[in-house]
């Protein structure tokens, strides 16, 4: 395995850690979410690596970028890799169920495996595990907390703006 970089950003949703190996961002973690990631010793400081990720980052989050353009590499099950493409899939804007990605997935009775999926998606905000909600609407559990959730949502509702531009 290459050598991990990361860096901080300072976020409105708050300190986001990106990981990558200078090629593909591999991790973008809420750090003031339930499960901070911690910095392995082996890995690098390194924010040139990053700018292209910030910047889409900022776009985002001034509600001018609906999509990323960021290679990914994510480590995970079969079934886990799958539920995370089904959550790409989802569009800018749109919520789906657990259910529904379960079905989009080819395991319709799969939602509860699709959430601990969605809970273990490596790539918050890009992978957009906030999109997918409880059959009946409502906000359900977000590793980083139904608020961040919440504040995401609304601004691809065009709700809310998180930047100031």
């Amino acid at each position: 395995m290459s050598l991990l970089l990361y860096t901080s950003l300072d976020s409105p949703i708050g300190e986001l850690l990106l990981l990558g190996d200078g090629d593909a961002l591999h991790g973008l973690y809420m750090q003031g979410g339930r499960k901070p990631k911690r910095i392995a010793p082996q890995w690098k400081r390194a924010a040139a690596p990053f700018t292209l990720v910030e910047a889409q980052l900022r776009e985002y989050f001034a509600g001018e970028r609906v999509t990323f353009e960021v290679p990914l590499v994510m480590a995970g099950s079969e079934f886990e890799r799958q539920v995370w493409s089904a959550l790409r899939g989802i569009p800018y804007g749109e919520t789906v169920s657990y259910g529904e990605i379960a079905k989009r997935v080819g395991q319709p009775s799969a939602a509860r495996a699709v959430g601990l999926a969605n809970g273990r998606n490596p790539i918050s905000v890009i992978v957009p595990c906030h999109r997918v909600i409880g059959a009946n609407g409502s906000l359900t559990g977000y590793g980083g907390g139904l608020r961040r959730k919440r504040l995401l949502l609304e601004l691809e509702q065009g709700q809310t703006s998180l930047l100031q531009t």
